[in-house]
């Protein structure tokens, strides 16, 4: 069986090339950013540091620790935001680089319940970064905080 990772360029891959948004937190597994999307503000994504196409091209401990990664994103996002809703999704269709999108989402955003990536549905009459309960400085030291917390046996 070919492992499909292998084929795709890495020269091409803006994903090996650029950090993909604002560095939050980093192992030498995973990084983890947040995308600068001002209609959706608690945007994060987990990017795998090497370059790998599928989750099933990780060994079992390296699913674990990207899963306990995204796990306390997804967690941070809940407790600090209480969204309406956490959306998870890895599609690579665009970028064949392995990564997890985690994205706060709210029933007042441009586009719920849509996929962010679908049609949006109202304006916002404030920009939605001003609707969340703390700033994205905040948000992003506490995602960084619980990310840390998963201890140096994950790197």
């Amino acid at each position: 069986m070919t492992n499909i990772s292998i084929a795709v360029s890495t020269a091409a891959c803006p994903l090996c090339m650029e950090p993909g948004g604002l560095v939050i937190d980093q192992t030498s597994l995973w990084r983890v950013v947040r995308v600068e999307d001002a209609n959706f503000p608690a945007f994060y994504r987990l990017i795998w540091q090497s370059h790998v196409a599928e989750f099933s091209d990780l060994s079992e401990a390296e699913a674990l620790a990207c899963m306990r990664a995204v796990t306390a994103i997804e967690k941070v996002l809940l407790s600090a935001l209480r969204p309406t809703k956490i959306n998870l999704a890895t599609l690579g269709n665009v970028v064949p680089h392995l990564h997890w999108h985690v994205i706060a989402r709210f029933d007042w955003d441009s586009h719920f319940p849509n996929p962010v990536w679908g049609a949006a549905l109202r304006e916002l009459a404030q920009p939605a970064q001003a609707r969340l309960a703390l700033s994205l400085q905040e948000l992003d030291a506490r995602v960084a905080a619980a990310l840390q917390k998963l201890g140096a046996g994950l790197n």
